[in-house]
């Protein structure tokens, strides 16, 4: 699996459009009910006393000279409606869809001050109204992280192992069992999927594509696992792969002994959930990330794996927030799992994905953008809401 440094920078603003989708983040439009909201140095304004249930907007006014972000919360401090973001001067909507209940708007200046506004009733009943989102203070992803960092130091003394024992193969000429080591090494790293941006330059030199190299394929520079897969089903002698399966051996090394210096982002575990199975779906899926062991459906497998386990050290978050979704998703991801475990032949070998018949390509499709949905609610569901 592969991103590039453009994807993971864009990683990052896909939450305030999810918000927007979910909870009703506030999107350049005229404001209707609800009434003009001005945040000031000194205040965040005064709703009216009370609404119907339904649509809600108020039109909020940043009257001062520093950023806000704006909430609307309920009685339990749950978030309805968010504007991630106000620049001094502008207006925008704070628009959600309101049940009966008793609610309030909260300003969060750039320089720590924050503001409640007295709290309006809504009453009466409106279909499909928002559901709230519990707030995730920074330090609720202490454990989680903690959690993530302490699997990985027991996961990559495994690919180490597995590396070398690739490397061994290659060593004394045995082409054949490389090729059947090669990929035990390879959903090791595969399995590691939140963590890569943690990995600096590691990544590439373990697990780097042709993609953008000067001389693709052919360039001197590629390193690592695919660059192994390649020289292996492409007919290398042994001789050129030993130095490309030393130097994976050197890297793997290398980033066991960095990674205790390395910090895993608590925002991107939430991020990855989503991610992981994302980048499967567009290069194992499709097999446009196979250089020719035909294994790519196998990766995804171990995609599923590590997504699997990111989500492990996120139950207790998303259980205090939505307690019926983890066992949908381990639902999602059983049966994706079959799906793939379905492509292999009656020997136990991966199909290529090239190759999958239509029916099986078609159930593998629907499971995934079914699983893929459902996951792309945990970004919003865990975006750090410190002061709301």
């Amino acid at each position: 699996m592969r991103r590039a440094s453009w994807q993971v920078r864009l990683a990052v603003l896909p939450i305030m459009v999810i918000v927007a989708a979910a909870v009703g983040v506030a999107q350049s439009r005229p404001a209707g009910a609800g009434g003009p909201i001005a945040v000031r140095t000194a205040g965040c304004g005064t709703p009216p006393p009370a609404a119907d249930a339904g649509r809600v907007e108020f039109a909020v006014t940043d009257d001062t000279t520093v950023f806000a972000t704006v909430y609307l919360v309920d009685s339990a401090n749950l978030v309805y409606a968010e504007i991630p973001w106000l620049t001094p001067g502008r207006t925008l909507p704070l628009a959600t869809t309101l049940g009966a209940g008793r609610y309030a708007i909260r300003c969060v200046l750039s320089t720590g001050k924050v503001h409640t506004t007295s709290q309006f009733s809504v009453s009466g009943t409106t279909s499909n109204p928002v559901a709230g989102y519990k707030p995730l203070p920074d330090l609720d992803m202490t454990a989680p992280v903690k959690a993530y960092r302490a699997w990985l130091g027991t996961a990559l003394p495994k690919l180490l192992a597995a590396s070398q024992r690739l490397d061994a193969d290659v060593a004394r000429g045995d082409l054949q069992a490389a090729k059947t080591d090669w990929l035990p090494a390879h959903l090791d790293y595969e399995r590691l999927g939140a963590a890569y941006n943690s990995f600096g330059d590691f990544d590439a030199s373990i697990d780097g594509t042709p993609a953008g190299l000067p001389d693709g394929t052919a360039d001197k520079n590629w390193a690592g696992l695919h660059a192994v897969e390649y020289a292996l089903w492409h007919g290398a002698a042994a001789s050129d792969v030993r130095p490309l399966t030393q130097a994976l051996v050197t890297s793997v090394q290398g980033l066991i002994a960095d990674f205790p210096s390395e910090e895993v982002d608590p925002g991107d575990l939430p991020l990855r959930a989503h991610e992981i199975l994302e980048n499967t779906l567009e290069f194992q899926i499709t097999g446009a990330s196979d250089e020719g062991s035909g294994t790519s459906l196998a990766t995804a497998y171990a995609n599923t794996e590590g997504t699997q386990e990111v989500l492990s050290v996120l139950t207790p978050l998303i259980d205090d927030r939505e307690p019926a979704l983890p066992a949908k998703l381990g639902g999602e991801i059983t049966a994706l799992q079959g799906d793939l475990l379905a492509t292999r032949d009656s020997s136990g070998n991966w199909t290529p994905a090239p190759a999958i018949g239509t029916a099986q390509r078609q159930r593998i499709d629907a499971d995934l953008d079914q699983l893929l949905e459902d996951l792309s609610t945990i970004p919003n569901l865990l975006a750090p809401r410190t002061n709301a």
